[in-house]
């Protein structure tokens, strides 16, 4: 029973550490989504975050630096994606795409030219990341049964981004639903031309919603380089933003359902982690990429008849023509 213990926070705790990097790209995601801009390119911030974040604290030494450059990329993509769905009225679905493949060759081509390590950066240590932090009587109450376990091992010892992650959850829910700007960044993702009769500027909020999403996002991206990894290497991502996506729709646009729904991913990740290489009975040793493609298979089965009606923002993925 207590080695099941022990195995069971170990999971949990791998949980949340994988979990991290959905849930903040996943509320980008809804800031964007709400006020009418389809966001795909989600991906493509969150591995120009991830590479402009370990690029800067390889050679500044500073975690922090690290982390503001991060956000700097992920908003440069947003200006980008902005400009060409706000102001070009272009396509926002090609616009994000065109921004993930920017991004998988950008950040390949510029690791190789800076670097020279094939497109990865140095190895990160000590201040150049973000480390533990352990809470307030965590090493006393460590041998505590059950209790000092899940303290230790689960609540206590994560990096200051895990912590701001779970905290943006409420925050967001706040802001979205008990604020005057989240009632007109609900309403323009809804019926832009009732705002613009009221003389308030589309432009301005979904560019104000792009700003957000773009924080929201690089942070993530810092987070995979240099809290969870000691250093960029070639599409880190690996599909976080797409699943940031699936979990969005899958919570039909809500904060809390969308924690959920990103914890659940996390789980099915550290699951596949611990399982590689068992035996199971009759089946025997299953492939590691079998186990390893586990979460993105789920995210299909879901999307495809579990959620139920899932309705976006009417007024998503619609260029807003001012009327003169």
């Amino acid at each position: 029973m207590e080695q099941f213990l022990v195995d069971l926070t170990l999971i949990l705790d791998s949980t949340v550490r994988l979990a991290v990097p959905l849930i903040l790209a996943s509320l980008a995601g809804l800031y964007s989504e709400r006020s009418g801009i389809i966001d795909i390119g989600l991906e493509g911030k969150l591995l120009a975050g991830a590479f402009a974040a370990a690029s800067m604290s390889a050679v500044t030494g500073s975690a922090w630096l690290g982390l503001l450059a991060g956000i700097g990329a992920a908003l440069m993509f947003s200006g980008i994606h902005g400009l060409a769905s706000i102001n070009f009225k272009g396509n926002q679905t090609i616009s994000g795409v065109a921004l993930n493949f920017l991004a998988a060759g950008l950040t390949t081509f510029l690791g190789q030219s800076w670097f020279k390590r094939g497109g990865y950066t140095p190895q990160l240590s000590g201040d150049q990341r973000f480390n533990p932090i352990t809470l307030p009587f965590a090493d006393q109450i460590r041998d505590v049964p059950v209790i000092g376990q899940i303290y230790w091992e689960l609540i206590s010892g994560h990096n200051i981004i895990t912590y701001f992650a779970f905290l943006a959850v409420p925050v967001t829910a706040w802001v979205l639903f008990r604020t005057r700007f989240g009632l007109r960044l609900r309403a323009v993702g809804e019926n832009p031309k009732a705002i613009d009769t009221a003389g308030i500027s589309v432009t301005r909020l979904r560019y104000q919603a792009l700003i957000i999403t773009a924080v929201l996002v690089g942070i993530g991206g810092a987070y995979l380089s240099i809290a969870q990894s000691a250093g960029f290497n070639n599409n880190m991502s690996a599909g976080r933003g797409y699943i940031a996506l699936a979990a969005l729709i899958f919570a039909k646009w809500r904060p809390g359902p969308a924690l959920l729904v990103c914890l659940m991913f996390g789980f099915l990740d550290a699951v596949q982690f611990r399982v590689q290489g068992q035996v199971f009975p009759i089946i025997g040793e299953v492939p590691v990429q079998a186990i390893q493609a586990l979460p993105y298979i789920l995210t299909v089965v879901l999307l495809a008849g579990f959620i139920g009606r899932a309705v976006a923002p009417k007024a998503a993925g619609v260029p807003y023509t001012k009327e003169r």
